[in-house]
């Protein structure tokens, strides 16, 4: 399996259950699945974030299942201190992730984080947790910092994908980056805001993510692995792009 396959069914609606709470959410399983993403959407947002769905269909048509979920009721969003609880969304995804384990056709399969600005945070914490059981992480223009001591914790490879003119955030990545022990790489999308609105650079998300999880899916399964499209170089070296 390399490159992009066949077209993927698409989405199915279905129900997250864990932690007391139900919570709307929409998955797409492949025909040949290399491993499952679980999305972790950013604040103010919710499972129908357009830019995560785009790059969920990029991913699904590499044959990844993906998964994306509200990580909070009506009732919680309601409350904005539940939006910037990374301990309570981190275990949102922690259940969302059991929840997976117990389908038929993806448990077993490699798991992998996709998370987008606070969704990145409990993505990472959410990592830190299960250890070795996570494959790799992608943070999309994510605040890695508000994972805290979580981030030393985090076994899984973990790509930041920031764009250029988010100076800020690309800060608090490179700062969040440090913390890891586990391996790790910054790409910087050129011409990129927070958003990554600009055209053709919400593409280039999707390409680098795909090219991560599938790489690191493969080297858990063994099923093969396909030229990299993402970042330049392995290990911690920083892809290149302004400071």
């Amino acid at each position: 399996m390399s490159g992009t396959m066949a077209a993927a069914p698409g989405p199915t609606d279905v129900v997250v259950t864990g932690g007391g709470v139900s919570l709307p959410g929409s998955l797409t399983t492949p025909r040949e699945c290399r491993g499952t993403v679980v999305f972790a959407h950013g604040s103010g947002s919710s499972r129908l974030s357009s830019r995560n769905i785009a790059v969920a269909q990029s991913l699904a048509d590499r044959g990844c299942a993906t998964l994306l979920f509200d990580l909070l009721t009506p009732g919680e969003a309601s409350d904005r201190t539940n939006v910037f609880d990374i301990v309570l969304l981190g275990d949102r995804v922690l259940d969302a992730t059991n929840w997976l384990a117990g389908r038929r056709e993806l448990g077993g399969l490699p798991v992998g984080y996709f998370g987008a600005s606070t969704g990145a945070a409990a993505a990472l914490v959410a990592a830190a947790r299960l250890g070795d059981q996570v494959s790799a992480v992608v943070s999309r223009g994510g605040r890695p910092d508000l994972a805290g001591d979580a981030l030393r914790r985090v076994t899984a490879p973990t790509l930041f994908l920031v764009g250029s003119y988010d100076g800020e955030v690309l800060r608090l990545n490179r700062q969040a980056r440090e913390k890891l022990k586990s391996p790790s790489e910054l790409k910087v999308i050129e011409g990129a805001g927070h958003l990554f609105e600009e055209p053709g650079t919400l593409e280039q998300v999707a390409e680098a993510a795909g090219s991560w999880f599938v790489q690191h899916f493969a080297a858990r399964t063994g099923q093969g692995d396909e030229p990299a499209g993402g970042p330049e170089k392995p290990g911690r070296s920083p892809v290149a792009g302004p400071s």
